[in-house]
């Protein structure tokens, strides 16, 4: 893995997310316009929703609603997630198709945090990660350039590690009846082209390798290249700072702006 340092927002950032009630946020991504052509240059347009923040990968807190098995605390990241369903449209928007992990396409997330009257903007890359991810390799080392291990953890358990337990812990930590609903039929699909055996909603899930809803479940993680800050908490002193990280040195930049 790395040995990237925590970037300097990291810190701050947690600090303000702990704070929201429920931290949501908004996540924009970049769907084909149903216009365009199949030329080469095809249009875009910008397709937003809200979802909620699951904590930084590798990073995953203990939940009360979960009894599925936790990776050892060997490694940290500053790298987003959230989890969704292989149906939605957001998963094809990120470059990943709905047989498994994959993606990498350009996303915006911005938190508004009321407690401290902050914005966050985080803009980067999304992998979508699914039951396959340990056979997905290249999505492994795009983020794992962003983990690097805790000087306390020990090379044992290091080695202990598996993405595959970790995505399931993420699967645990939600609800039965959030787990539930990636059994329910096709998001967006119309109501009445779902056969009516088929129009199951509301089911709880305990079982957390439950092959219906583990075929839908993804946890997308975010790869920031640019995080920015808005503090609005001082109308008279505003101020606005953008963290840029330099890829080839390995190191974020940061530059204090107008806001």
């Amino acid at each position: 893995m790395a040995t990237i340092a925590a970037p300097p927002w990291k810190a701050l950032f947690q600090q303000h997310i702990s704070l929201m009630p429920s931290p949501e946020f908004t996540l924009g991504t970049l769907r084909r316009a149903a216009h365009s052509s199949s030329s080469s240059s095809p249009s875009y347009v910008p397709h937003v929703r809200t979802v909620i923040y699951r904590g930084m990968w590798a990073e995953l807190p203990a939940h009360k609603h979960s009894a599925a098995p936790q990776n050892p605390r060997v490694y940290a990241s500053a790298m987003p997630t959230f989890t969704t369903d292989r149906r939605m449209a957001k998963v094809g928007e990120l470059g990943a198709g709905q047989g498994g992990s994959g993606g990498g396409g350009p996303v915006d997330a911005v938190w508004w945090v009321r407690e401290t009257k902050t914005q966050w903007r985080v803009s980067g890359r999304a992998f979508v990660l699914g039951p396959d991810v340990e056979e997905c390799e290249d999505v492994k080392r795009a983020l794992g350039r962003g983990m690097h291990a805790l000087e306390e953890a020990e090379a044992e358990a290091e080695g202990e590690w598996s993405w595959a337990r970790e995505v399931t812990a993420h699967f645990g930590n939600l609800s039965p009846g959030m787990r539930g609903s990636f059994r329910n039929p096709p998001p967006g699909e119309v109501k009445s082209a779902v056969p009516a055996g088929e129009r199951r909603q509301g089911e709880q899930v305990e079982d957390l390798l439950d092959g219906v809803a583990r075929e839908n479940f993804r946890v997308v993680v975010i790869w920031p290249e640019e995080v920015e800050m808005l503090d609005l908490s001082d109308a008279l002193k505003a101020s606005r700072c953008r963290y840029v990280f330099d890829a080839d040195a390995g190191e974020w930049r940061t530059e204090e702006l107008w806001p």
